[in-house]
Formats: structure tokens, sequence, C-alpha cells
């Protein structure tokens, strides 16, 4: 379905959308197979919304009402047969692990088709590499994200500073980060999307920051007009979701951000020879 939830976000994509119209949009991305086929009714219960609001979503969109957004979906739609399923499986036939493994194949299916369109990855790379200091965000489910990409940063960018905790303190060094010469706030939000997260994000926009955000969809929301945001889908099939999808993302914006820093190689070969030194590993 990957293909499919890229042509709805494309749709999607420029347009100013309330709460309640994010919140419909981001139902039909993750129900994008069946979206073309939905009444407004069925689309309203699935995301909890009033079907006249589905019908203000279809015009906010530029369609008459929603039959002609419905419609202009079933025209879009592929031939049957021209998008590839998860291997070749059904997965009717498959346990409740391997289905949650063929769910994250088919997020970083979506993800790849969103990279097909490199600039906003591009663009982000040069201002993460512009930036001095460099902030990186992520709250409670997110810390990882953010942890994994500070550590990797680090290696070729001179300061980088990791925010994981939230409290008095976050909105402090958000501060500091600007005082200290940050331009840009790098972060990643994953459900459930805390509060602290909202408001840190607020005053970094606040403070003339830049955000860059990797968050489950476009419509989350931390998401505000004017950032730049990279939507990467998580699974849901398991007791706690998989973030695969946002960490691939996490990794390209790293090789992004080297090629925006002359210095990016350099300073690699530095740790390694450091590294070998050392005996810090044990390969």
């Amino acid at each position: 379905m990957g293909g499919a939830s890229a042509r709805l976000l494309k749709l999607f994509d420029g347009h100013r959308l309330t709460p309640t119209q994010r919140r419909i949009a981001h139902c039909m991305v993750r129900r994008a197979g069946d979206a073309p086929f939905l009444s407004s009714v069925e689309l309203a219960e699935l995301a909890g919304v009033s079907q006249p609001s589905v019908t203000r979503f279809a015009v906010a969109l530029g369609f008459d009402g929603y039959p002609a957004l419905r419609r202009h979906l079933r025209e879009s739609e592929p031939q049957e047969g021209t998008e590839p399923t998860a291997a070749g499986e059904d997965p009717g036939g498959l346990n409740e692990y391997q289905q949650a493994v063929h769910a994250e194949i088919e997020n970083l299916r979506h993800l790849a088709a969103l990279l097909e369109d490199p600039a906003p990855v591009e663009r982000a790379g040069r201002l993460l590499a512009a930036s001095r200091p460099l902030p990186v965000l992520g709250l409670r489910a997110a810390a990882a994200q953010a942890g994994g990409f500070a550590y990797f940063a680090a290696k070729v960018h001179p300061d980088v500073r990791l925010l994981t905790e939230g409290g008095s303190m976050l909105v402090d060094r958000i501060d500091g980060c600007v005082r200290a010469g940050a331009s840009v706030l790098m972060c990643f939000a994953l459900p459930r999307h805390p509060r602290e997260t909202v408001e840190a994000l607020e005053r970094a926009r606040e403070a003339g920051l830049a955000v860059i955000t990797v968050a489950d969809s476009a419509f989350a929301p931390v998401a505000r007009p004017g950032d730049l945001l990279l939507p990467a889908a998580v699974g849901t099939g398991l007791a706690f979701d998989t973030a695969c999808a946002p960490m691939l993302l996490g990794r390209v914006l790293l090789e992004a951000m080297c090629d925006g820093l002359p210095e990016a190689q350099a300073r690699l070969e530095e740790f390694d020879a450091r590294a070998s030194e050392r005996g810090l590993f044990a390969e």
C-alpha cells in the first residue's frame, strides 16, 4: 500500500487542515487501500468524527464534496496487480508476529516511495549541517530514536546536544542552544505524543529555530505549517509500536547531513584511528 499512501500524502500536501481534518487525513493514509471505497459515513466512523466534517474535509481539498473526492481517488488507483504485495504473502496465512514484520516491510515501502523526491531530505541535511549547536529532541517513546541519531551525528557534527528529558529544564536547555547559536531543532516525535514535545516545539519556534521533525504521520499533533516534517509510519500490530521506518529515515538524514559537512569523512577517519589505538571494539 506504499504507493496508495504516497498518492494520498501528495494530495493532502500544501493544504492547511484543521486538527479534525488532519485526523481524517491520517485515517485515510492508514487505510489507503480502502479509502477510495469508503462512504462518508464509514470514513467518519473510522476517524471518529462527524459525517459533515468529512464533507468539509473534501471541500478543503478543493472538491465539490466527498463523492468528488472519492471519485478522484478511484480514478487515481493503478490497475490491479501493478503494486507489489509484501513478499507476495497472503497476510491471512501468517501468524501475528509475521504479520507485524510484513506491516513494517510495507512501512518501509511507503518510505521508499516518499524518498522518490529527495529534495526535502536534502534540504534538511543542509539545515542540520549548518546549525551550531544542533539540538536533537525526543521524549518518551521517541527518546531511543533521538539518542541513536545524536550518537552518530556527534561523530561528524562538532556540537550535538541531546534532549530526551522533559520537565522545566527542557525549555532552559532549548533556550541555551539558541543563545549558543543554534538555528535548527531536530525532533523525533512518535505515538503517543507527549504534550511536552508539543510545548517544546512551540518554544523552539518562538525562539526562532527552524524545526525538522521525523513523525509517524504528516498529520501528527506536533505538525505545524512552516516546519519541515518528514513522515515515517510506525507499526501497530504488536503490544508496543515498532519504529523501523523512523529509524531508517533518521539514518537517511544523517547521510544527507554528512553531505553538507565537508569535514565529515575526516572526522570519521579520525575516530576510527583513535578507536583502533584504544582497542575500543572487540572485532
